[in-house]
Parts: structure tokens; sequence; C-alpha cells
């Protein structure tokens, strides 16, 4: 069984966490296409000084397998006593990959609304919260952790940037008719699609988009995506999205 069998799907994932999404579609039959259209950068000790101090901390928050990454090498040698969460199961795995034992994650869902469903963070008064994330980003998380008692600090460990890759490649095998959709994992992944695609945007439109997250399907209906499926969470939730999808057309 090939249920992707000849399509062309489109993977805008950074480079450096595309292999697995990759992967699964070309177990399927799928042609993928890599387009990193977003970049994950380090930021200058500068931009990431803060004054948390990891030894005073009840809980350590990762919102991302990059913040496990970049985050992490900043602090070498992690307290054993303190506990870490990320925001779904990719972070919680990117945690326990990197030696952190004690991991706290929702079993379903990857955002800051099922973490914070968490019978663990509801009462949080006088619990000291350290979240590591990159530039941006919504302030959900910390808002409702400090609504509910904690005292909240960021550590800013990485940044997002435009994609560098060529477009002049993807517009001609978009053109010729190679791209039958389109996986995008957040918001800023599809902004920076429309900004490196210009003028030929209109290509994202006519395309099926699948993403893992209703914030992301929402936007991509406002910029005027005419199909935009919603899936599971994770690579899985996207898989499984491309080939219910593609077996009913």
């Amino acid at each position: 069984m090939n249920p992707l069998a000849g399509l062309g799907v489109l993977i805008t994932r950074p480079t450096a966490r595309a292999a697995g999404l990759q992967a699964h579609v070309a177990l399927l039959g799928g042609l993928p296409i890599l387009f990193p259209a977003l970049d994950i950068l380090p930021v200058d000790d500068a931009a990431a000084s803060t004054q948390c101090d990891l030894a005073a901390c009840d809980l350590a928050i990762f919102v991302s397998p990059s913040a496990v990454q970049f985050g992490l090498a900043r602090f070498p040698s992690w307290p054993a006593c303190l506990p870490a969460a990320g925001v779904g199961q990719g972070t919680a795995a990117a945690l326990r990959a990197a030696g952190v034992t004690a991991v706290l994650a929702p079993d379903v869902g990857a955002d800051s609304e099922h973490l914070l469903a968490l019978p663990q963070l509801q009462d949080m008064a006088g619990r000291r919260v350290c979240i590591f994330r990159g530039d941006g980003g919504r302030e959900l998380l910390a808002d409702t952790l400090r609504a509910r008692g904690a005292s909240v600090d960021y550590i800013l460990c990485y940044r997002r940037g435009l994609g560098s890759a060529d477009p002049a490649p993807l517009r001609e095998i978009w053109r010729q008719g190679g791209i039958h959709a389109v996986t995008v994992l957040s918001t800023q992944t599809l902004d920076n699609l429309f900004t490196l695609l210009g003028g030929d945007a209109g290509l994202i439109r006519a395309t099926p988009l699948f993403a893992p997250h209703a914030r992301i399907t929402g936007h991509a209906r406002d910029l005027g995506v005419a199909t935009c499926r919603l899936t599971a969470p994770g690579e899985m939730g996207l898989v499984r999205g491309l080939v219910e999808y593609f077996a009913h057309g």
C-alpha cells in the first residue's frame, strides 16, 4: 500500500527538523519536497541573558524541541531535582533524549492549552517557573501560570528567521503540477512561505494545506488558502491527515 504514491508533499520545516516527516512521506510512496521556509538560529549571549536562577526554580517549561536543543546547550549540567515540562510529546522526547528524567507533558495535543490543562499545573501558588522559548510567541502560558499564582521568567534561547533557500526551483516544480500538498507547523512558517513565493503566492492558495493546529489553518484561511485541513498533532498527525484526505480525494 502506497497511499501517497506519486504525490508531491511540500515540507516547510527547518532542515534539522525535517528528516522524520520526509521519511514518513517517502515510506507511503509520496515525493517529499523540502523547502525550509523557517530557520532556527541561536541568539547571542546578550539576548539570552536572564535573571532566572534554575537552582531556585520549581519547574522548567520548554515550548519546542528547538528550545530543548538550544536551551540545554546553555545549561549542560541540568539540576537533577528540577522537573521539566514540554508542550507536547515531541518536546518531551527531546528532553528525555538529552538526559532529563523528570518530564511532564500532555498525552494528547502539543500546545500551551493542553499543557495548561494538566492537573499538575492548576495550583501554582508560590511556585517559580522558567520558560525556555524562542523570540516572540504567545504569552498565554506565562500569563495563565501567573494568574494561578506562579512567578514566571523567560530564557530566550533561539530566534526564528526567514528561510534562505532559493525559491526559484520550487516555483518551477509547483508550476508544473509537482506540489499536491503543503505541510506547515507554525503560522510564522506560513508567513515566510508567502514572503518567499512573492508574486507566486497564488500557488499556495490553490494547494491543499495541512497543519496540526487550528491557529495555523485559521491563519491560512485568512491568507486566502482555499483548502485547509486540520490534522492531529505532530508529524504523524500530518501524515494521517494526508493519507485520509487523498484516500477520499
